[in-house]
């Protein structure tokens, strides 16, 4: 049976590498676009973050380059991939990568924030596929590094959050220098002004294609506000934190990320923070501690939202509600990745309310708006809250704040306390594979609780999947009241293999 893919025109080689990841059926932006693109005309493809476009454009730029076969000049790369930001181009560099081995191609990422000379080396050396940050290829060019005039296709990725961060002009100087007739592939959640000059001047006759539109909500998100006081806000969060599975935390500030991490670490909540004030090496830990399931909560500014690939992620909470609704659908669209469900979550406090109105109105969307009770707080994240001991903590954070190394084997859980490991107790760890397969049981005083977690993670390369406790598993779980101080009591919770996700 010929496989959707080959039929849309992808050589067999590449089919057989996607399976190898269990990715045999084109998302709809995909099956869109591929014909096209394959043929070698230009193209816009409008569509949601999560929704399939990283292999929309791979394949294409892989196929291309394979077809003529030569080697790249020193310094001239012959197919260019653009990307907002670090994280985002080290995933797209992931994707890539399984499939130019299949057809001996070469690929170099580079950025900013590191040292530039390995990446001048590789460049001497000759590459064929070149993922990019716009500042550090420009920066490269203009020292005599390289040189555009080889590039067969370039594809600009998340091109309406390019000029969101202001880096439009460089892109036009860098389309600018590669040849007037290449391939060009445009890919963006939303078509601005700015991104549609940018189209008028640089593609051919644009083939257009949409797929999930990031301006109309994906059907399985499901949208919340929950109105708390200021001095209730943490401890909403630090509640819908401590529930199992991935969630994303958004705040305004970097100075906020980086408060609200230290402020759940010291509750016995795991969570990295990542922001523009981290250097490359600490973002780059902390994406991969939350990328593995080792932490299952990150704290992140707008940066986060630049198109960055987590699987698995089942809540979105915005502690601080943005200020367009852009930047709303953007944050949201962490979760409820290519067709699965997902639940965000605004938190508004009185003088807030007014904003967050206009906020949904401008997205069309309409949220549950509920008070923050406990019983609201387990139904959108469910299953029995677990807090870690400070050692506990450490081990699985990078960068554990020192207040977090000091504090005792006690947790503070929204004002509560919950004692583990403690007299009557005893705590025993079992780990194989890779971040999977634990088994950990924790005795509290007068009683115990189980827990355990299965699992795995691998990261090859076009393909992450990475074992969770489900969030929406359907287990059972308690709910308290927010600030009671509970004893040990039984539980079980186990891990859901995370299903296959489509870049």
């Amino acid at each position: 049976m010929t496989s959707p893919f080959a039929r849309l025109g992808v050589p067999t080689n590449l089919v057989d590498v996607l399976a190898t990841f269990d990715i045999d059926t084109p998302t709809p932006i995909q099956a869109a676009t591929l014909p096209d693109s394959l043929a070698g005309r230009d193209v816009l493809g409008r569509g949601r973050t999560g929704s399939g476009k990283t292999f929309a454009f791979a394949l294409p730029v892989v196929a291309r380059l394979a077809a003529e076969r030569r080697r790249p000049a020193p310094g001239r790369p012959r197919a260019l991939v653009l990307a907002p930001t670090r994280e985002l181009a080290a995933q797209i560099a992931d994707s890539l990568r399984p499939l130019a081995a299949a057809d001996r191609l070469s690929l170099l990422t580079i950025f900013g924030g590191v040292n530039q000379n390995p990446q001048v080396r590789a460049l001497r050396d000759g590459v064929d596929i070149l993922v990019a940050t716009p500042g550090r290829l420009l920066d490269l060019r203009d020292q005599g590094h390289l040189a555009l005039s080889d590039v067969m296709v370039t594809v600009i990725d998340e091109a309406d959050h390019m000029s969101d961060m202001g880096f439009l002009p460089g892109v036009k100087k860098i389309l600018a220098a590669t040849p007037n007739r290449s391939q060009r592939l445009l890919f963006s959640a939303t078509l601005d002004n700015a991104v549609n000059v940018l189209v008028k001047q640089f593609l051919h006759d644009p083939v257009v294609h949409e797929a999930d539109s990031a301006q109309s909500p994906v059907a399985t998100m499901q949208h919340h506000v929950l109105t708390v006081s200021p001095a209730e806000r943490l401890d909403v969060v630090a509640d819908l934190t401590a529930a199992p599975g991935r969630t994303i935390v958004f705040t305004r500030t970097k100075h906020g990320a980086k408060k609200l991490a230290k402020q759940l670490v010291a509750r016995g909540i795991p969570a990295v923070d990542l922001h523009g004030n981290l250097n490359q090496n600490a973002r780059t830990r902390h994406l991969e501690a939350f990328g593995s399931g080792r932490v299952e909560t990150l704290v992140a500014t707008d940066i986060a939202a630049r198109g960055i690939h987590v699987d698995d992620v089942a809540l979105v909470v915005h502690a601080d509600p943005p200020t367009e609704h852009k930047a709303y659908l953007h944050r949201s669209g962490r979760t409820a990745r290519a067709g699965h469900a997902g639940t965000v979550v605004t938190i508004a406090t009185p003088d807030q309310r007014g904003d967050v109105r206009g906020l949904m109105r401008a997205a069309k969307i309409t949220p549950q708006i509920s008070e923050a009770t406990p019983e609201i707080l387990h139904s959108l994240a469910p299953g029995e809250r677990h807090l870690m001991s400070a050692a506990e903590v450490v081990e699985r954070t990078p960068s554990a704040p020192v207040q977090q190394q000091q504090q005792g084997g006690g947790n503070r859980r929204s004002g509560g306390g919950r004692g583990r490991g403690g007299r009557g107790g005893a705590t025993g760890h079992g780990t194989s594979g890779t971040r999977g397969g634990e088994q950990r049981s924790t005795g509290g005083r007068g009683g115990a609780s189980t827990r355990g977690r299965s699992g795995g993670s691998s990261n090859a390369g076009a393909q992450r999947s990475s074992a969770g406790t489900s969030r929406r598993g359907g287990g059972a779980s308690s709910a308290s009241p927010a600030g009671s101080t509970r004893g040990a009591a039984a539980f079980s919770a186990s891990a859901g293999r995370a299903q296959r996700r489509s870049r």
